[in-house]
């Protein structure tokens, strides 16, 4: 089968070339979805022979939608700008490409936090349905975006190999995640009617850390899984701060 790659972006001229240099041989098609990028993202991206779509950017799985909808290809394989296959899952992709035998596909995606994969814990593996038949489901969500098939009673593949998602340089880029992430959960949460309880504040996060930790082996990982998990302790103590704020507002 033929296969399209799509990618949305917006100011990613940092991560583009690693990300599609990792699709050469493996794309028959590259769409890049941009939300008016001001850097040299496109300009990166039309070297590789990418086509890029301009498109105000309308929420996450709604973009993703759109550049899923512009492949040619039925068969598509998303990816974000900080993400790159890894030699084993490009491998896998091939005999996908050769045989299928599912209408969408698993991929298991390693985060590099400040210099090290974390690959345990909440982090690994990290399950994301990114290979798959566009005519068979679409992206759903708003902050944590998931595409599934329309038929939910059928099963899905899972390829072996790695996303390698470059996604945390620093704990700053950490930090800047962690206050527009929680941000965005709590405007969801009032939306919805769904206010945090203040054991929860409390209790919640550390029960976070422990599992991931403790339970989940995060301290396998070293130093870099002490920090990267006592962060996301933190990130979810700062989301629940944020809900119960935005309630407390409204009121």
């Amino acid at each position: 089968m033929m296969l399209s790659a799509v990618i949305i972006t917006y100011n990613e001229e940092s991560n583009i070339g690693r990300c599609l240099q990792s699709l050469v041989g493996i794309a028959d098609e590259i769409i890049v979805v941009d939300s008016a990028s001001t850097d040299n993202t496109c300009s990166i991206a039309e070297q590789y022979g990418a086509k890029i779509i301009q498109h105000p950017f309308v929420g996450f799985a709604a973009q993703k939608n759109v550049a899923a909808q512009a492949a040619t290809n039925n068969w598509v394989l998303s990816l974000d700008a900080d993400e790159v296959l890894s030699e084993e899952l490009k491998s896998a992709i091939i005999q996908v490409k050769n045989n299928t035998a599912f209408e969408a596909y698993f991929l298991k995606r390693s985060t590099n936090f400040c210099g090290t994969f974390i690959r345990h814990g909440s982090w690994y593996p990290d399950k994301q349905c990114r290979l798959w038949d566009k005519t068979k489901g679409n992206w759903e969500g708003t902050i944590h975006e998931k595409w599934r098939l329309f038929d939910r009673s059928k099963k899905y593949g899972t390829l072996s190999g790695d996303i390698l998602h470059y996604s945390f340089n620093s704990i700053s880029d950490y930090l800047e995640m962690t206050d527009r992430y929680t941000t965005l959960s709590a405007e969801e949460a009032l939306q919805k009617g769904k206010n945090v309880s203040f054991l929860k504040l409390i209790f919640g996060p550390k029960l976070k850390f422990f599992q991931d930790y403790i339970i989940r082996l995060g301290f396998m990982d070293g130093y870099a899984g002490f920090v990267a998990y006592r962060l996301a302790a933190n990130m979810a103590f700062v989301k629940y701060s944020k809900i119960r704020a935005a309630f407390k507002n409204k009121k």
